[in-house]
């Protein structure tokens, strides 16, 4: 049983990518942050490109000077620049075109960060068609040549930098401090632009503070003869490991994982050429045990006795963010899991907790009911055009028999932040997908959650629609009542025209059969969806249709990159499959029951779906999993917590997108490696990792929610399908927002 639970998991979710997104500060579209007056330019705005850092800088600066209580001039700095790189001096350069008065500090010198990069390194000036913000261009593709044209363009513009380490930054009375060894310098306005020069990671081994050992290769030429080590499976690393090999050493790469996910294309065919002529040997799924002054020794899953020969050794495995000079400025870093986080989750959770209950009447779990002062009735809350409601008619009795359920006040609630939301959602994401993606979920939510059950349903049924015969009465019967032979007045029941069983199952599990609903949720579970999931995966219900994911969209839109990633996170996406197998037992006790009536199980049925403390279904997941965390951990872990790891209908999509035509392609050779797009997906999924190696993303768990498409800085990934031929077709929409440039320069 183990053995084919393993094999279960990984052919629906473990064998997928697990990459994660790196910490960075918390930075807008536009380079602010939580801090007045401070604005983040560069690589750390997440895209490590020459064209978008020298926009980037630029447009800072033009921002700035945009701000309605910005006045330059004055004893104090208008603008302070740190960081003297690309973005840097972009910046300056549009300051001084300004006439601001501002400095650039710079800790070491300029363009320090393409000084370190290996001789001859490639330089990649994507996209190719963007023409930046301000006056820097680029035309070189090689380290050396762009470092001459780079000088050259600085020295045109006059820009002087000033040498300092600035430790971090302070606000006091509406001025700007940069603290250094000296004393603090005061300022209106500050663009950061110290790119990713944080420390270098560390292999934490015996041996690692041997001189032989470096984190970083400048000049390969000096290396001819030697036995070389290269540590890391990214650019870096590949790079000095083939410019090593070229160069007439004998080099061993050793990275810690069995394939490489996150290197160029171009530079793995290079590797793998250099290894099949002999120049050069992998050690995949390795990690270095120890270095020695004359060995070093590899680990992998057979042991620890790889030992090598061995002169020098780089270690290549990256650079962290600069994170604690952000956290000594104030300013707020993604994924740190600060005093006030807890506070919110705590508070957050205690709503929820108190919401979900006063919607469910009040009622406490292990008996009892919330205190009278947190369960106000729902009649009273708009108890004051009680007068308005008599004199209205049949429309006022029926709002006045709405506003008494407390199913009311939620379902408005709900679509409101869904109507809210969702502008604001169109307003940030501007492209057409979005909009009418946006658009379609809204109205979904609208007409069945709150119209249909709260005003057109009951209105008909007070005017005798669902009692008079014909049509009428036989779907009041067939959809809105609670079984045969009892009045159809049991309009929530048409949450179930899109909630499709498992997600909503109560419109399945009667006292006896309603042949309605088995007939219609039979067709919309088995029928409809996998076959919308087959030719649009499983996002066309999860993305376009559901409730959750409406909510999610909208309210969680500005939170999707706080979604956990990672091998522990997709191992936990498993437990909607736990809660979708115990969906299925009382579905099939339900059934049992109605054939076998005197057999007992209705008793347990009951028990299973309601009345077993804590443990039933309805309290279980539709109430804690899918109400209280689900929404509680909107704004600390995305709006697709329950959809990603919970949801019994998701989980069952899972199965049928394994069968998908649906795919997101990507154009490998544009693709920069920037993990824009897995830090974006709120559903966890190591975009990247298929985008740079040209493969088409196939993860089950993709919600086709557009964002790593149209926030890919360079346009590289399309949606589409695979046609008979396994060929792919690609959608019209959605696109990203470099295509959309890019068709409206063609027009």
């Amino acid at each position: 049983m183990t053995s084919i639970i393993k094999d279960y998991t990984h052919w629906l979710h473990g064998k997928w990518p697990a990459g994660g997104a790196e910490k960075a500060p918390a930075v807008n579209d536009d380079g602010t942050c939580n801090v007045s007056g401070i604005r983040v330019v560069g690589d750390l705005t997440g895209v490590p490109l020459l064209k978008f850092s020298a926009d980037t800088g630029a447009r800072a600066v033009q921002a700035i000077l945009n701000e309605k209580d910005f006045k330059k001039g004055g004893e104090t700095l208008d603008l302070a620049i740190i960081g003297a790189g690309v973005s840097g001096i972009s910046a300056a350069i549009e300051a001084s075109k300004s006439g601001l008065n501002y400095k650039i500090y710079e800790s070491a010198e300029a363009f320090s960060t393409i000084r370190n990069f290996p001789r001859k390194k490639p330089i990649y000036a994507y996209p190719t068609d963007m023409i930046p913000a301000g006056d820097m261009s680029f035309e070189s593709e090689v380290k050396e040549d762009l470092l001459v044209e780079l000088e050259k363009q600085q020295k045109e513009h006059g820009i002087e930098t000033t040498e300092a380490a600035i430790q971090k930054i302070s606000r006091s009375g509406g001025i700007l401090k940069l603290h250094t060894k000296a004393e603090p310098i005061s300022v209106k306005r500050v663009i950061i632009a110290i790119g990713r020069t944080g420390n270098f990671r560390k292999l934490n081994v015996p041996g690692e503070g041997l001189e032989k050992v470096s984190n970083r290769l400048i000049d390969s030429s000096k290396f001819d003869g030697k036995q070389i080590l290269v540590v890391g499976g990214g650019d870096s690393a590949m790079e000095a490991a083939i410019s090593l090999a070229e160069e007439g050493a004998t080099v061993h790469l050793s990275y810690r994982k069995k394939e490489f996910s996150r290197p160029k294309a171009e530079n793995v065919a290079k590797l793998q050429a250099l290894e099949s002529s002999g120049k050069l040997t992998l050690h995949m799924g390795t990690n270095v045990q120890d270095i020695e002054e004359y060995q070093v020794t590899l680990c992998g899953e057979d042991g620890c006795d790889n030992v090598l020969k061995n002169d020098y050794v780089f270690t290549l495995i990256g650079r962290e963010a600069p994170l604690d000079f952000f956290r000594k400025s104030g300013i707020k870093v993604t994924g740190d899991k600060t005093p006030r986080f807890y506070g919110t989750i705590a508070f957050s959770l205690l709503f929820c907790f108190w919401m979900y209950h006063w919607k469910k009447g009040g009622k406490l779990p292990f008996g009892g009911y919330l205190p009278a002062w947190l369960n106000p009735q729902p009649g009273s809350l708009l108890g004051g055009l009680q007068g308005w409601w008599e004199t209205t008619g049949t429309l006022g009795s029926v709002i006045k028999g709405s506003i008494s359920d407390p199913g009311f006040y939620y379902s408005l609630a709900y679509c409101l932040c869904v109507l809210i939301f969702g502008i604001r959602r169109i307003r940030r994401r501007k492209t057409p997908y979005v909009k009418l993606q946006t658009i379609t979920l809204t109205c979904i939510q609208w007409i069945p959650l709150f119209i249909l059950p709260y005003f057109l349903f009951p209105y008909l049924g007070a005017n005798g629609a669902f009692t008079s015969g014909g049509f009428g009465q036989w779907f009041g019967e067939t959809f809105l009542s609670n079984g045969p032979g009892t009045a159809p007045d049991q309009y929530w029941r048409a949450f179930g025209f899109i909630l499709a069983w498992p997600l909503f199952v109560f419109n399945l599990f009667t006292q006896a059969p309603m042949w309605g609903w088995l007939i219609l949720g039979f067709i919309q579970t088995f029928v409809i969806i996998p076959l919308i999931v087959w030719r649009w995966g499983k996002g066309a219900y999860c993305g376009w249709i559901c409730s959750c994911g409406a909510l999610a969209e909208t309210l969680g839109d500005a939170h999707r990159a706080k979604m956990p990633h990672g091998p522990f996170w997709n191992k936990l996406n498993m437990v909607g499959q736990v809660v979708l197998l115990f969906a299925f037992i009382i579905l099939a006790v339900r059934i049992v029951g109605w054939v076998f009536p005197s057999s007992g199980l209705n008793a347990l049925f009951s028990t299973l779906l309601y009345t077993m403390p804590v443990a039933n279904y309805s309290y279980l997941v539709d109430l804690w999993l899918a109400g209280i965390l689900g929404v509680a951990f909107y704004f600390h872990f995305s709006g697709r917590v329950w959809c990603r790891f919970a949801c019994p209908l998701a989980a069952l999509m899972h199965i049928y997108a394994r069968f998908t035509r649906f795919r997101i392609f990507a154009n490998k050779d544009k693709c920069i490696s920037c993990n824009v797009c897995t830090s974006v997906c709120h559903q966890g999924i190591d975009v990247m990792a298929f985008a740079n190696k040209g493969k088409p993303m196939e993860d089950p768990e993709c919600v086709r929610c557009s964002a790593c498409v149209q926030s890919c800085p360079t346009g590289v990934l399309n949606f589409g399908r695979l046609d008979s031929d396994q060929k792919p077709i690609f959608d019209t929409l959605p696109a990203s927002l470099v295509q959309l440039a890019e068709r409206r320069k063609a027009k």
